[in-house]
């Protein structure tokens, strides 16, 4: 790939200096009454992309070769757009939620279903449930445009979704005995019903991890459509909280799973859970207090507002989006607990409504994209199911297996991959934050693709052949490389994401995208569930059955994402991440319609001055006739 034509390691210095300074407080600062200042580091961060643009050389050796320098600059940047109290609270979010109750809800499953004698294909489909809360995220970010809670759209949303995961943890920890899980292991059908209820439990501990998510989501997303200079930089700080959490969480999940302390697990989840109340109750994200005498808002009750103003003038979109979210819960609640088979062809009736009705709401180049993002997810088909199941299958199961434990499995690997991530977020925001969308997700899509190979030679057992064992390669393979490729292919769908938004409706239109990005997500679970089911693979008890896992990596996972996922990047404009990726204005979405209300409101607000005016002058006549007469 040819940098000088593909990456511009400048991208911000178009702007004066003027507006650059103009700019360093940004609008989340002035939600929260804080004055911007100038300081020594905003020069500095200035003079840097002055030298920058001198010389696109000089940049990139000085990348490489100075590192910390490199992130100084990075810091200075982000502080420039983003107040230090929103990037505390995206941190807290991320680390404990994220990185923290989520990380820790997907990697006790495994070991906790598979105790209680459920199959891969089942912890398959308990596993796209718990994480379902995350495609709510539709109808989250509709709710938090249009119901703003005692004037504000973000903070007591969050604060409700803080308290139905404490619930659900709550209610975990009382549910939840080891004697209760290996007495239902003996009988399937308990089993199966205890499970059930486990699964409502991290549902609901998830609806606090996706809900502040999408809210924080939404924010950033408003912050980088005004400056869209501001490139991946807060999309990579995201992800390093994240990351960091999960390291912390990988570093006890699995001594404990191994020691049958699931309780403690539990335990520690609700602490993590109570981790963001103080921080949102005190408003650390940023938002405008919104009243009830404000233009097109209404009040309905116990304090909550209604924008009926920014409804009426974009009523559909708002209601596809919401639909489009609920739509998804339903689905993952009719495939987990009645019908596979049912739930998976609903889904695909479901996937080409949304598809039909982006195409007719939305923008064709917002409906492009959609569609690229629904294909290059949905071409890479889930099985991390049956594959952690194979990994940590024992010798009854499975004589001639790797035998990992859990310590090994979810906290070696575990931590090994969240430090691979972390690397390769830095690396990623080092080299590739410049790059064009295209060239980005093909060269990621293609690494995707190579990936599984090293799962292929696993199982395989051609490992045995180089001399390596299994330990040191699923380390080399999984833990590094496929970790490394994972993150890199997130970043800049998430950019995507984040550069979707039109204006006024970012929390909508972003938690949209992020919507239908999980629903495909989910899919290839479902359909990954589908095939594990519907093969001659047996996954627990003794004597089980993998020698289909091989072919099966080959076609979902390296053949579809190269057949498909890479022809989907080319309906994606080929555009610089730092560069807007839709220019709104020359859209008029909805332009048409607000304006001939704008004319409508001015035409009614004229004619009523002008009536005053009359019923004034009526007056003042009829005083002085009357005065005459007198």
């Amino acid at each position: 790939m040819d940098l000088d034509t593909q990456i511009d390691p400048s991208p911000l210095i178009t702007r004066k200096f003027s507006s650059r300074l103009s700019s360093i407080g940004g609008d989340d600062h002035d939600y929260n009454n804080e004055q911007s200042s100038i300081t020594l580091t905003d020069f500095q961060r200035t003079d840097a992309h002055i030298i920058s643009e001198n010389s696109s050389s000089s940049i990139w050796r000085e990348r490489i070769l100075h590192p910390c320098t490199s992130m100084k600059i990075y810091f200075a940047d982000l502080s420039s757009f983003f107040s230090w109290r929103f990037l505390s609270w995206l941190a807290i979010q991320n680390f404990a939620m994220y990185g923290g109750v989520s990380a820790l809800v997907m990697s006790v499953s495994l070991p906790l279903f598979k105790e209680m004698g459920i199959d891969a294909s089942k912890q398959q489909l308990y596993s796209t449930m718990t994480l379902s809360p995350f495609a709510l995220k539709p109808f989250i970010g509709v709710f938090s445009d249009l119901f703003p809670i005692k004037g504000y759209h973000k903070r007591y949303l969050a604060l409700i979704s803080i308290l139905i995961g404490l619930i659900g943890c709550s209610t975990l920890i009382a549910l939840y005995h080891n004697r209760n899980a290996k007495e239902a292991a003996l009988d399937p059908d308990t089993a199966y019903r205890l499970s059930d209820l486990l699964v409502i439990c991290f549902f609901c501990m998830n609806v606090t991890a996706a809900n502040l998510d999408i809210l924080g989501e939404g924010k950033y997303s408003e912050i980088m459509r005004k400056h869209p200079e501001s490139g991946s930089s807060v999309i990579t700080f995201k992800f390093a909280c994240s990351l960091l959490g999960s390291i912390v969480t990988n570093s006890y999940v699995g001594p404990l799973t191994d020691g049958g302390h699931f309780h403690i697990i539990f335990c520690i989840a609700l602490g993590l859970l109570l981790t963001p109340f103080y921080p949102t109750l005190r408003g650390w994200l940023p938002e405008k207090r919104r009243r009830k005498s404000d233009p097109g808002m209404t009040k309905i009750c116990c304090g909550c507002l209604f924008d009926q103003g920014s409804f009426q003038k974009k009523r559909t979109p708002f209601v596809v989006i919401a639909l489009s979210g609920l739509a998804v819960p339903l689905l993952s609640a009719v495939t987990t607990f009645a019908s596979l088979g049912i739930g998976i062809g609903v889904s695909m009736i479901v996937l080409l409504i949304l598809a039909t009705v982006t195409y007719a709401v939305f923008p064709r180049v917002v409906f492009r994209i959609i569609v690229a993002i629904m294909l290059i997810k949905i071409s890479h088909i889930k099985l991390g199911g049956v594959l952690g199941y194979y990994y940590t299958a024992d010798a009854q199961c499975l004589p001639d297996g790797p035998h990992f434990s859990y310590t090994y499995y979810i906290t070696v690997a575990g931590i090994v991959g969240s430090i691979v991530n972390l690397i390769a977020v830095m690396l990623y925001q080092t080299y590739l934050s410049s790059c064009r969308f295209r060239p980005a997700l093909m060269c990621t899509i293609l690494a995707g693709a190579i990936a599984p190979i090293m799962d292929i030679i696993l199982i395989k057992r051609w490992n045995h052949v180089l001399g390596i064992s299994d330990k040191v390669f699923f380390i080399l393979g999984s833990a590094i490389f496929e970790h490394f490729v994972n993150i890199v292919v997130a970043l800049p769908m998430m950019v995507i994401f984040g550069k979707l938004a039109p204006p006024n409706m970012e929390s909508a239109v972003f938690s949209y995208a992020v919507g239908i990005a999980t629903f495909c997500f989910m899919m290839s679970q479902l359909w990954g569930s589908a095939i594990i089911k519907w093969s001659s693979m047996k996954t627990v008890g003794t004597d089980c059955n993998f020698d289909e896992l091989p072919a099966i990596i080959g076609v979902c996972q390296i053949l579809l994402p190269i057949i498909v996922g890479i022809p989907a990047t080319l309906l994606i404009p080929n555009r610089l991440q730092t560069e807007p990726l839709i220019d709104w204005t020359k859209e008029r979405w909805y332009e048409e319609q607000e304006k001939d209300e704008n004319i409508t409101e001015s035409l009614t607000r004229v004619l009523e001055e002008e009536s005053a005016e009359q019923e004034e002058g009526q007056c003042t006549e009829e005083v002085a006739n009357e005065h005459l007469f007198t």
